[in-house]
Order: structure tokens, then C-alpha cells, then sequence
């Protein structure tokens, strides 16, 4: 009687887990079709494409429509493609990644094993701007840029992505450190280690899940961001989606849509590749950086 009830439990198992990768798996396609669409059109020569077929596969495969987009495509009214604004966005996202990661740690690096009175507002109100629209920071931002005499440039970029993403990246490692044992960093204290001591030594080997978490979401937003590109950047140094902007909505000649899906595909590219590369590191972070029960 029980070996039937393990078996029938079995079974059971079996057919819930076949419904669950179902479900999951037309969920993937469902989600991954208009990329598809994309990828395929992007290796068609237009005429197919206005020919009203777009959901077939190519009848004559090329890579013309990459090779445009990437060096000789219409960019507003420079023919330069997009490689010069992916250069910029790389340019852009790297410095202002390392340095809010780098500031978010030392941050909650203080507010969690150096307190001091008042930390808990300090921290409350970094915590506020993590929900400040956007729109808000426009106008005291441009000033701020303009005073430093770096608006419309890619170093003001990076000051703007910088000082916008502390909140998050403060957030995240004071969460994470606020789990790490403090009789540690009490114990290197009373052995006569530093305040920079502990930090580089003790409290930043330790910290590889968060640092990938903060590395992953801020890269994600920076390099995705329209609004701040198209607010502080101007001619050459736009971003990548700046760019990618005013290749779609360019006037001059016929419209491309084999070019502007091949450009969409290489705005997508980096951050797609930092999930699948990087992707099981963010949950993972995020996991080990909860409250613990």
C-alpha cells in the first residue's frame, strides 16, 4: 500500500514538473519572439523586409545591414554608425560603475560596522533619493554641470550616473555588511588594523556576491538610460541609446529596418551578455544580502 502511494506521489511529481517547464517554456518563446523577429530581419536585405514578410527566415543572408549599422549608417546627419557612441557608453558606464560600487561600499562599510550618531538619517536619507524621479535631478543637475564646466561632455556623464546610483549601491552593501560579523572587524582592530585596513583586507574579499549585484543593476542603468544622455550629452559624445534614437528617427533617404534592428540588437548587446554571463551572481547577491530569520 505505501509502495503505491510512493509511486502515484511520484508520478504526480512528474506530471507537475512536465506542466511547470511547459508553462516556463512557452513563456521563454513568448518573451524571446520579437527578438527573434528582430535577429532574423536584421540579416535580410530590405527589399525582403518591404516585400511584407518580415517573420520569415532570410532568402538571401547578409550581414550588409550590421556592417552599416556598426560604421556608415545615418547618426542624425553624420554618417558614422554607431561604433563611436557604443565607444562612448563603454567610456561612460565602466568609470561610473567602479566608482559608485567603490563609494556604496565604503559607505555602508561606515554606516554598519562604524556608526556614528546620526548614521540611521544619513542612511535614510541616501535611501530617499533611490526613489527621486528622474525628471526631478534634471535642472539642479545641468547647473551643477555647468558650474564644473563639464555639460554636454562624457565626464559630466559619468558625474551624473555616479552620484545617481550611490543610493542604490549604498543600499545594497550596507544590507550585505549589516550580516557581517562585527567581532571581526573589532577583533583586526584590537590588532591594530586601520579603518582602510579592514575595508580592502577583510570586508572587500567577502564582499564578491554584492559587488556582482552592484556591478550587474548599475550597468544595466546606466547603459539603458535615454534621459540623462539626451539631457547632458550632446554631438559626439552621446550614448549608445542616444544614438540608436536618432539612427531610428534619421529622415534622410529611405527608412532602414534591417539597419535599425541590427542597431537595436547591438544597443542590447552588452547588457544581455552581463545576464547571461553574470545572471546567477545577481540572485545570488541579492539572497545573501536578505534579513536572515
Amino acid at each position: 500500500m505505501a509502495a503505491a502511494s510512493s509511486d502515484t506521489a511520484i508520478r504526480t511529481s512528474r506530471i507537475t514538473r512536465a506542466f511547470i517547464y511547459l508553462f516556463l517554456l512557452l513563456f521563454a518563446l513568448f518573451y524571446l519572439l520579437p527578438f527573434g523577429i528582430m535577429l532574423v530581419n536584421s540579416l535580410k536585405p530590405l527589399s525582403e523586409i518591404t516585400g511584407g514578410n518580415m517573420i520569415a527566415l532570410p532568402q538571401d543572408w547578409t550581414i550588409a545591414p550590421w556592417l552599416s549599422a556598426w560604421s556608415t549608417a545615418q547618426i542624425g546627419v553624420e554618417p558614422t554608425g554607431l561604433r563611436p557612441y557604443f565607444i562612448n557608453s563603454l567610456v561612460m558606464a565602466i568609470p561610473a560603475v567602479v566608482l559608485s560600487t567603490v563609494v556604496g561600499a565604503l559607505n555602508g562599510y561606515v554606516l554598519t560596522k562604524w556608526q556614528f550618531r546620526g548614521s540611521t538619517i544619513i542612511f535614510g536619507l541616501l535611501l530617499f533619493s533611490c526613489f527621486i524621479p528622474f525628471q526631478i535631478v534634471l535642472i539642479p543637475m545641468a547647473r551643477i554641470l555647468g558650474l564644473l564646466d563639464i555639460a554636454g561632455t562624457t565626464p559630466g556623464l559619468i558625474l551624473v550616473h555616479f552620484v545617481y546610483g550611490i543610493g542604490f549601491t549604498t543600499l545594497y552593501f550596507r544590507n550585505y555588511y549589516a550580516a557581517f560579523p562585527t567581532e571581526l572587524v573589532r577583533a583586526a582592530q584590537i590588532d591594530g588594523a586601520g579603518f582602510f585596513q579592514i575595508f580592502w583586507r577583510i570586508m572587500l574579499p567577502s564582499s564578491g556576491p554584492i559587488i556582482a549585484v552592484s556591478f550587474i543593476w548599475q550597468f544595466t542603468n546606466i547603459w539603458n538610460d535615454f534621459l540623462f544622455g539626451a539631457s547632458f550629452a550632446s554631438g559626439g559624445s552621446a550614448p549608445m541609446t542616444v544614438a540608436l534614437n536618432n539612427l531610428v528617427n534619421s529622415s534622410t533617404g529611405v527608412r532602414e529596418y534591417n539597419v535599425h534592428f541590427a542597431g537595436a540588437i547591438m544597443a542590447a548587446a552588452p547588457t544581455l551578455l552581463v545576464y547571461i554571463v553574470a545572471g546567477r551572481y545577481f540572485v545570488r547577491g541579492l539572497m545573501a544580502g536578505s534579513v536572515k530569520g
